[in-house]
């Protein structure tokens, strides 16, 4: 199977890195292929351009392969922190340029006079794993956890995952043990592992 780990953090000794890369390493060694794409690192440019815009665009070299990568990924793997209950900004940039409508997923109408999302993706399942100081009863209680919301239903939602994505949130990561941090990395191997099950 083919696997896409899409890493979003700009400090390569971030502990989000080492997740990433733990979760790569997982796919590698049941025998899968693993592709591991830093954003920071590839210096990935985030701005959808007008000429993309267009369903048949002709895309820039870096994002029709970003977009082959995700349609051809049998799971696909997203780590990131959360900033602002968000993802970061270049994160956000490679989902909208490489989860395109018309490849990711499209729209139909419903029948009623609007639309209904009809995912492309093939991909069997989603992990998405991030890092936060914020507490996960506080960020439930407080916040209503927007990104369960932002990847399990609106990104993946789309894309056709449905009930397929695995989102886990490792917090609080400032005040964390390296016992826990390990502890994280073998539960982020295993989330890998269950994905491809």
């Amino acid at each position: 199977m083919n696997v896409l780990v899409v890493l979003a953090h700009p400090n390569p000794a971030s502990f989000n890195h080492a997740i990433a890369g733990t979760m790569a390493d997982a796919a590698r060694r049941a025998g899968h292929e693993a592709t591991l794409r830093d954003l920071y690192a590839e210096r990935f440019d985030p701005l959808l351009t007008l000429a993309e815009l267009e369903r048949d665009a002709v895309l820039p070299p870096a994002i029709e392969a970003g977009c082959r990568e995700a349609e051809n990924a049998d799971v696909i793997a997203i780590v990131h922190p959360n900033w602002w209950s968000a993802p970061p900004a270049i994160l956000r940039g490679w989902t909208d340029r490489c989860l395109r409508a018309g490849r990711a997923y499209r729209f139909e109408p419903d029948g009623k006079g609007g639309g209904r999302p009809v995912g492309l993706v093939k991909a069997r399942a989603a992990v998405v794993v991030n890092t936060a100081n914020t507490p996960q009863a506080v960020e439930d209680s407080v916040y209503g956890d927007p990104l369960e919301v932002h990847w399990t239903k609106v990104v993946f939602g789309l894309c056709g995952l449905g009930g397929k994505v695995v989102r886990r949130n490792f917090t609080p990561v400032i005040a964390s043990t390296p016992g826990q941090r390990a502890a994280w990395l073998d539960e982020a191997a295993e989330l890998m592992q269950a994905a491809l099950g």
